[in-house]
């Protein structure tokens, strides 16, 4: 089955960097690009006219919501009331358990997935929270959402997150470690039993890969355990760190160095290891102490950075820089990690975030982001047929609608639709080489049943909040609306 697709403007790839075609196409035969250019002569099977869009590569999404999203909660509670939605200590003493059902946990990835597709993403990796867990992901709900995402045709790295510790509230409002290294050595031993069954599965969409919890959720066991069995498994590792200024200084109080300096010393740091969000290092304006070039250590072992700008941006902070990071020779990928799941809003604030700190535009440029959303994420994947669009590549590419009024005027394609656009533009997206989405319509999935169950979904785990605060405010309380709401005025 050979297939052309053609629009105004096709971004290409000449081996070293994206390029611009105007009036161009695409041709794939089954799941692999065999052409891209103005005029191919071969015969084919099936024309598809993207019109007036932008066809590109889709996005990668290395930090993507694998769930309903639960920060709404979080992101404009004031600074007194962040640790009244962490686990009270009494919670977990008490006997803490699952909030939802094991059939309302294999849907959320459902629901999150249609997301990812619809805003263009046709690569992920997936992040899930455990707030509202008995302690980390299962083996259940991650076999559901690998079957989901091999339903729907999303390419996706998978595995269950595991952790040996959490965050808890003691009653005096100081924030401590909790730790259970039963649960955290049986968590890695279903995270590892579950790559071996799920790498490559549904043709190769599958694949694995282990999310240990957050570096401060770790034992020095644990982290060297993972990146033993990353090697053994060839799969990549993804581990929140540097993140924040509890993780930041809990660290450094108990190892008397950084985050990143400590996996550095673990052996932990290189090619197959991806850290979000890695903005929290030495010399970062809100580090009280600490010393080192983490940047350094960072370039040296080829570690990835995953940066996630919009969600650490609505928490009132910044990578210092992107372009400093970029300049150092770091491996620069994207992720969403909140919904929506939308790149255009992340190269966007990414890039302004970058400019504010600069006082620059170079190497903070809309296409040095979007690179960072297509091949930086590929590099990190190890994955020349990823992320680009070239004879030889997978057919993973997108149509992104530029006839609509908000777009206004046309300059430059990446400009104008990052400037202007969102993930809403997104019109058609192709994953190896499958049509999984066609004008804002997934194929045998009925989008406003799966936004009902949602809704139900988020009411649930809301409530679940109440009982875990350390204070057990009232619903008003530990989250108000955004004004008063009354019956009438």
């Amino acid at each position: 089955m050979v297939t052309k697709l053609k629009g105004r403007y096709v971004i290409g790839f000449d081996g070293d960097d994206h390029v611009i075609l105007e009036d161009s196409e695409v041709v794939y035969e089954n799941d692999t690009i065999i052409y891209v250019g103005k005029s191919y002569s071969g015969k084919v099977d099936e024309v598809i006219d993207a019109g007036n869009a932008v066809i590109s590569p889709g996005f990668i999404d290395l930090n993507a919501l694998g769930d309903i999203d639960h920060d709404i909660l979080h992101l404009e509670a004031t600074s007194d009331k962040q640790k009244n939605l962490l686990w009270s200590k009494r919670y977990v003493e008490n006997g803490h358990h699952e909030v939802m059902t094991a059939e309302e946990e294999a849907f959320k990835s459902l629901y999150a997935y249609s997301q990812l597709i619809l805003h263009g993403v046709t690569t992920a990796m997936p992040i899930t929270s455990v707030f509202y867990k008995k302690w980390a992901e299962t083996y259940e709900e991650l076999a559901a959402a690998a079957n989901h995402a091999g339903r729907l045709g999303l390419r996706i790295y998978l595995g269950p997150s595991y952790q040996f510790g959490i965050r808890v509230v003691e009653p005096d409002g100081t924030i401590n470690l909790y730790w259970d290294e039963d649960a955290g050595r049986a968590g890695l031993e279903r995270a590892v039993k579950f790559v071996e069954e799920f790498d490559g599965a549904y043709d190769g969409l599958v694949k694995g890969m282990l999310a240990p919890e957050r570096i401060e959720s770790q034992t020095e066991e644990s982290l060297k355990l993972t990146k033993y069995y990353s090697e053994k498994l060839n799969v990549p590792i993804k581990l929140h760190a540097a993140q924040g200024s509890f993780e930041y200084h809990t660290i450094l109080e108990k190892y008397g160095v950084t985050p990143i300096r400590y996996l550095y010393d673990l052996g932990f740091l290189g090619p197959k290891t991806g850290i979000p969000h890695a903005h929290f290092i030495a010399g970062y304006s809100e580090a009280e102490t600490g010393e080192g070039d983490d940047i350094a250590l960072l370039t040296e072992t080829n570690t990835t950075v995953i940066h996630c700008p919009l969600i650490i941006g609505r928490h009132s902070s910044a990578l210092e820089s992107f372009a400093k990071y970029k300049r150092a020779g770091i491996n620069l990928a994207l992720g969403t990690d909140t919904f929506p799941p939308d790149m255009f809003q992340n190269i966007r604030t990414g890039s302004m975030l970058s400019r504010l700190i600069e006082k620059e535009v170079k190497d903070s440029s809309y296409a040095d982001l979007f690179r960072a959303a297509t091949i930086g994420g590929a590099n990190f994947l190890e994955r020349e047929d990823l992320g680009r669009l070239t004879v030889g590549a997978k057919a993973d590419i997108i149509a992104i609608d530029l006839d609509c009024f908000h777009m206004g005027v046309i300059d430059d394609p990446i400009r104008t639709m990052i400037a202007s656009g969102s993930g809403r533009d997104v019109k058609l997206s192709i994953i190896n080489g499958r049509v999984v989405m066609k004008d804002r319509v997934i194929p045998n999935l009925d989008l406003e049943e799966i936004k009902s169950k949602g809704q139900k979904y988020f009411n649930k785990m809301k409530k679940g909040y109440l009982e875990r605060d350390y204070q057990q405010l009232s619903e008003n309380e530990l989250l108000p609306s955004s004004f008063k709401i009354v019956d009438f005025i």
